[in-house]
């Protein structure tokens, strides 16, 4: 049957729906899916996040449904689709979760037998009776408005920014695009949430890193909930633009931040937590019941044990630190990484005149800019962005695996070239975990691959220097000398190392107890979720987020959803 011949999709998907709502019983549920079929529900049939696979699995976990599931109106249409490399026909979703409305995604593959279910994503969309104060119930500002004589609205922000007498049901650390983007959730459903931040203003995290920084993955996919970026931004955003934004975004959505604020101890007692802040210099104590650690994936930096590296007499810094190269200009550099920030450190100091060489610790995946935007092709497919976090969500592990190793074997064709230039010079490459690429090695390790802006084509050309770490026996005062006698001079040495994660940040800020009770953050699970991730943890009101800014923006969500129903009582 050729295209021309299929029936639509909608009228697929429809009978489909109709057999699946009227086969009540297990047995004839699971004829409808394949037998690799996937599940995965976020809150809709229980307070977890989890994916079922196998089709008995997938029913077991369905007979929690306490309705039916229907086309979702005003949405995206039935369609016809390729994800992961198969054909299948792709349905947005409505029904009623236990605890409020819910939203889906199912996936359909046409078999001898008729369409089967591939995945189904089953999603809680909002509490019942706590919807999110937006839209069309949004505050009407009678609380400040005309209130001659009376405190108005910058008086209302002065007195709920000083917390003068009241108490933060939630804390967040960290005001990078994860602070925020919980910040912004929590507030739309009226729980009180400070944020703090080590930096001066909103924003440095982003601005305070080096002069040449823009982001690597495209403007449509990465807006904030709420207000989304202009349509006049360039595609490939500029960290400085994106941390002026930051800066008026929270403005904007009214998130009460403390800048200059750091969390020096905090310990659970009675249902909520101690936390001793220090704001500028003084000491605040405040009693949150929930703590969230928004500090990101890149958080305390890594600066791993150099043989004789404290013989070295020139600057060493870590790439965290680094900001532009000019200072550098004529003099010899190392930068000891080989992942993005490294390749742009490198890039940077080349730029400015530097004799710089790279340092490659160990395998490195390489992907060129454009074939990297490959796994977020969903974005450019011209459907609104909410149902695009919808389809981004509904890709249980099994399929996003397969669905990056796909897009790998497409990029690996396109990029084989430049790669062939670079195994030429020496530099060592791979495919990521299971040759999922770039992607699973961001969530498995937090690194370990770079997008090719031009450093690659400068090692390859030898433009930029290559030495592999295996090959250096040890640091000395003029640099670092190799195995075989030469020395490679350096003046200045960036560590392009990556950073620990959130549990390593939960060490220095709570205690060795709580970081071990709660165990490693960052990395998937047994069951394919990533560990400790916008869910409970196994310290009670202790959670986190991190990520990109389409993670953020979309699990900051169902974070909030989950901290709002242990308020009101309904967990």
């Amino acid at each position: 049957m050729n295209a021309i011949d299929k029936p639509p999709a909608e009228a697929v998907a429809a009978q489909w729906l109709d057999a699946f709502n009227a086969a009540a019983p297990a047995p004839s549920r699971a004829a409808l899916f394949l037998a690799d079929a996937h599940a995965r529900d976020v809150l809709a049939l229980g307070w977890e996040i989890r994916t079922s696979s196998g089709a008995d699995a997938v029913v077991a976990l369905l007979a929690g449904l306490p309705g039916a599931l229907r086309f979702a109106a005003g949405r995206t249409p039935p369609r016809r689709v390729t994800r992961a490399g198969q054909e299948c026909i792709e349905v947005l979703l409505e029904f009623e979760a236990l605890h409020g409305p819910g939203q889906g995604v199912l996936r359909l593959v046409q078999t001898e037998h008729g369409p089967r279910g591939w995945t189904l994503l089953l999603a809680l969309a909002e509490l019942a009776d706590h919807p999110d104060a937006s839209g069309p119930r949004r505050p009407t500002g009678e609380d400040f408005s005309r209130e001659f004589g009376g405190p108005n609205w910058a008086d209302h922000r002065a007195k709920t920014l000083s917390y003068a007498g009241r108490e933060p049901a939630v804390l967040v650390v960290g005001a990078g695009q994860a602070g925020l983007s919980i910040a912004a959730r929590l507030g739309q459903l009226g729980i009180d949430t400070l944020v703090i931040d080590r930096q001066a203003r909103t924003g440095d995290n982003w601005r305070r890193r080096y002069h040449a920084l823009t982001l690597h993955n495209e403007v449509h996919v990465n807006h904030l909930p709420y207000m989304p970026f202009p349509p006049t931004w360039p595609v490939f955003i500029p960290k400085d633009k994106l941390a002026n934004w930051f800066e008026a975004y929270a403005e904007a959505m009214e998130l009460n931040i403390w800048c200059d604020t750091a969390l020096e101890s905090g310990e659970y007692t009675d249902g909520a937590w101690d936390v001793v802040l220090r704001r500028a210099g003084e000491v605040r104590r405040l009693r949150p019941r929930h703590i969230i650690f928004a500090t990101g994936v890149s958080s305390i930096p890594q600066r791993p044990k150099l043989p004789g590296l404290e013989n070295f007499r020139g600057t060493v810094m870590h790439s965290g630190a680094y900001t532009e190269g000019s200072a550098w200009k004529g003099r010899p550099a190392l930068v000891l990484g080989s992942g993005n920030s490294g390749h742009d450190v490198a890039h940077d100091l080349h730029a400015s005149g530097a004799a710089v060489s790279i340092v490659q610790r160990g395998t490195t995946h390489i992907v060129s800019l454009a074939e990297a935007q490959r796994v977020y092709s969903i974005y450019a497919e011209g459907i609104p962005t909410e149902d695009c976090d919808l389809l981004a969500t509904a890709t249980p592990f099994p399929v996003l695996k397969r669905a990056y190793q796909h897009a790998t074997a497409m990029s690996k064709r396109v990029d084989a070239p430049l790669h062939a230039a670079l195994a030429a010079r020496g530099f060592r490459l791979d495919d990521g975990p299971e040759g999922c690429g770039f992607q699973m090695k961001y969530m498995q390790q937090g690194g370990g691959y770079y997008f090719n802006v031009g450093c690659s084509d400068l090692i390859a050309a030898g433009d930029i220097g290559l030495v592999q770490y295996a090959d250096i026996a040890g640091f000395e005062a003029e640099g670092a000398r190799l195995r075989d006698g030469r020395l490679v001079p350096a003046e200045l040495l960036v560590l392009a190392t990556g950073y620990l994660n959130q549990q390593e940040t939960v060490r220095a800020c709570l205690s060795d107890a709580v970081a071990e009770r709660v165990g490693p953050v960052w990395g998937f699970d047994a069951g394919g979720e990533l560990r400790n991730m916008w869910r409970p943890t196994a310290q009670p009101g202790l959670w986190f987020t991190a990520g990109s800014l389409a993670q953020c923006r979309i699990y900051s969500h169902y974070l909030a959803m989950q901290i709002k129903a242990r308020e009101v009582g309904l967990v």
